[in-house]
């Protein structure tokens, strides 16, 4: 999930929860009788600031910072270049300014639309978002009778096909097997991967805890910690062409955990307590995530995300692309009950995830160590959003 696995499964963790429902913003509507094979697609309509409400300073500061990140690599673009330069030459004091005067917002809604009439049958203003973070894990160099879990990197025999160069319109897509004589299979899934030993040649590192490891993967990316003192930056390389499955689903089926116990420490906290247990738990998602280090300049920025540039703490999101491309910024506004979590900021799509799909859906990356951590793991949040464009731009033109 690079990062965004989160970006393959960039995958919150979160991601095993599910949507609570009643944000006020939410507007109820009646249920239209379909009449035809539907869809779930996006639609937006122009609004106004005024009625976005709430936003502190230092969140217009951090999401313009996010913003400026973004415009590395589509500062040239035609819609974002001018935008772009005021953007770098605007101190972060003025952030709520800079928006205000150069976006226009368009709130975004999660539509069912008849394929073949194109009638919207049900529409909604509010969809979910989950938390991610960059954990911290301290590892050994090499495997020892303690700490036998790699962290691994993408295996030689890994076969990825791009369909898109056989098939145009399979754009976005990849096919990912092995060869057994001369056939492509599905590669392994993640039981396999974890039995195979011939793997311990591409470990980065070697851990004691598996479910540390897998909630690694879920987060896309992280820091490890060698027995020496040094520290590797990796961050999501690949993955083993198997869809994620929660984990959290099983807890619940078996009755260990009810669906609003669920969250990262919670499933931490059983897993020590059921540690017999815990592989099998693991093997519910048959999905597998490689790493790959990354060499970073400064130590104080973010994981690489989906874009290719580094995350800001709590000033970007991972998204489904399909529906909101990189870069473009945002302001979302999410509301939870239990626990309490409410806050309306600008962030800027810069990650994807295996798990965000869709419309109203997205990951909110809380920044690096135990105290994000904290937040990602108790996040499931009801989110309204709006993209925030150029004045003039509408979404049809970045879509």
């Amino acid at each position: 999930m690079n990062v965004s696995l989160r970006k393959l499964t960039k995958f919150s963790l979160a991601m095993s929860i599910v949507v609570i429902a009643g944000c006020s913003t939410t507007k109820k509507e009646e249920p239209v009788e379909r009449q035809e094979p539907t869809i779930i697609d996006s639609r937006f309509t122009i609004s106004d600031f005024d009625s976005i409400q709430n936003i502190s300073e230092e969140a217009w500061s951090t999401g313009l910072e996010a913003f400026q990140t973004s415009c590395r690599s589509m500062g040239k673009k035609r819609i974002w270049a001018e935008v772009c330069a005021k953007a770098q030459t605007t101190p972060l004091t003025e952030a709520k300014n800079f928006f205000m005067d150069n976006f226009a917002p368009w709130q975004m809604s999660k539509v069912e639309v008849g394929k073949q009439t194109g009638t919207v049958y049900n529409k909604s203003l509010t969809g979910l978002m989950t938390g991610y973070y960059e954990p911290l894990l301290k590892i050994k160099s090499h495997k020892t009778s303690t700490h036998t879990i790699p962290i691994l990197s993408t295996p030689d025999d890994l076969i990825i096909v791009d369909l898109a160069s056989l098939y145009p319109s399979l754009k976005g897509l990849r096919l990912r097997g092995k060869l057994e004589g001369r056939r492509l299979i599905p590669y392994d899934d993640r039981k396999a991967i974890v039995q195979r030993k011939d793997l311990d040649k591409y470990a980065l590192g070697w851990s004691d805890d598996p479910v540390a490891v897998f909630f690694l993967q879920i987060q896309g990316s992280g820091r490890l910690e060698t027995d020496t003192g040094d520290v590797l930056r990796v961050g999501y390389d690949d993955q083993n062409g198997h869809p994620y499955k929660a984990v959290g689903s099983w807890l619940v089926k078996k009755g260990y955990l009810k669906k609003h116990q669920l969250s990262m420490q919670n499933i931490q906290k059983w897993a020590k307590e059921n540690p017999s247990e815990v592989n099998t738990l693991l093997d519910q998602n048959p999905s597998f995530v490689f790493f790959k280090e990354r060499v970073v300049k400064n130590q104080n920025e973010g994981p690489v995300g989906a874009q290719g540039l580094p995350l800001t703490s709590q000033g970007s999101v991972a998204v489904d692309r399909k529906h909101v491309p990189l870069g473009t910024p945002l302001i979302v506004q999410v509301s939870q009950d239990n626990p309490p979590l409410n806050f309306t900021r600008p962030v800027v799509a810069q990650d994807t995830g295996g798990a965000i799909r869709g419309p109203l859906r997205f990951d909110f990356f809380w920044g690096f160590g135990d105290s994000a951590g904290a937040q990602a793991g108790r996040q499931k949040s009801d989110v309204a959003a709006w993209l925030l464009l150029p004045k003039g731009v509408s979404p049809d033109d970045i879509r």
